[in-house]
């Protein structure tokens, strides 16, 4: 049986255009409708009727929840998400809600179901702990992009992300097989070093890195060689300093941000370190500040662009046509720049 997808596909218009034929609404060319509704009639596509229903005494907006006020990779991904969004010929400037990285997404989303209701949500940076505790409720199709959703198991729940783990294990073991063996992690949240938050991106990267670590015999202690902290450059700064004043032999650090990660670049120059002479650094997510970071920053790069294209697309298929979620981990790049180098002996 055809899908919505398979119509824009064949029609060669976008879900969104597709989505406004199939709903009746005016904002389509009569040359758009035309080809729809012909390929339509040929591929015997037949719309969820319920989820027609449902969608009727909804809004026409989707709806973004941004999980991390100063964390600019989600802010960088907030602005890829509303052009796709745009690009499907929906509003651009969809709703957008704001929260700190303490607070309760699902519990935002559930009042803006209650005031707004959208038609869809999109979660950036959110924690999986929250929904599985919270999110039982909703009915509306949603995405989390940037976390793992599968193991939830929510019908109406997709998610894309990168492989955290792998990609943190990726960034230590930069730094292990140049040597180093003094290594500190900054970033994230105080629990992530019991893994209480096991579902929850930074925890991964946290994890994977710990893993490389003791694969190339390297010891790692939390409570001297982690330094928590929220997804902010002033974060960064304040924990890089605490870190090197505990451990004053320190030779390298990864920190799970680039926010973080340009933050603690600060610190370690005004606590009178050369990177990387003295101290290398690898941070995590490819923002485009790092390409102009003295010196460059050596990050683990998401591909922002494609997070947030599988990620609207789904969502828009699942508005307009009853399907499954998916779950799909988007690959990433080790960007070798200028921040890591041998320790001196």
């Amino acid at each position: 049986m055809a899908t919505i997808h398979d119509i824009a596909q064949i029609s060669g218009y976008s879900i969104g255009t597709v989505s406004r034929v199939i709903n009746n609404r005016a904002d389509v060319s009569e040359k758009a409708r035309k080809k729809i509704e012909a390929v339509i009639r040929e591929q015997g596509f037949q719309p969820n009727s319920s989820a027609r229903t449902l969608r009727q005494s909804m809004s026409s907006e989707v709806y973004i929840v941004v999980r991390g006020i100063a964390n600019t990779f989600l802010l960088s991904l907030l602005e890829k998400t509303q052009i796709r969004i745009g690009e499907h010929g929906e509003s651009a400037g969809a709703g957008v809600q704001f929260i700190k990285e303490a607070e309760d997404e699902v519990a935002v989303a559930a009042k803006i179901m209650q005031d707004i209701k959208p038609k869809g949500l999109v979660f950036l940076g959110g924690n999986t702990n929250t929904f599985q505790q919270t999110f039982s409720g909703f009915t509306v199709p949603s995405v989390l992009i940037s976390a793992d959703a599968e193991s939830l198991g929510f019908d109406n729940l997709s998610s894309f992300t990168t492989d955290d783990r792998d990609a943190g294990g990726c960034a230590a073991r930069a730094l292990v097989s140049k040597g180093h063996r003094r290594i500190g992690i900054l970033g994230g949240y105080p629990g992530d070093a019991e893994g209480e938050r096991s579902g929850n991106g930074p925890s991964l990267r946290i994890r994977g890195a710990v893993e490389e670590l003791e694969r190339g015999g390297v010891s790692f202690d939390f409570v001297r060689d982690y330094e928590p902290c929220p997804f902010s450059a002033e974060a960064g700064y304040q924990a890089a300093k605490r870190l090197l004043s505990r451990i004053p032999d320190l030779t390298a650090a990864f920190a799970i941000s680039d926010s973080l990660a340009i933050g603690a670049m600060r610190a370690f120059r005004d606590m009178g370190l050369h990177i990387p002479r003295d101290i290398s650094l690898v941070g995590f997510d490819g923002v485009v500040a790092t390409r102009y970071t003295i010196p460059r920053l050596a990050t683990i790069e998401q591909d922002v662009e494609l997070l947030a294209r599988r990620g609207v697309d789904d969502l828009l298929m699942r508005i307009s046509y009853e399907g499954p979620a998916v779950h799909e981990k988007i690959p990433y790049r080790f960007v070798d720049g200028e921040s890591i180098a041998r320790p001196r002996t």
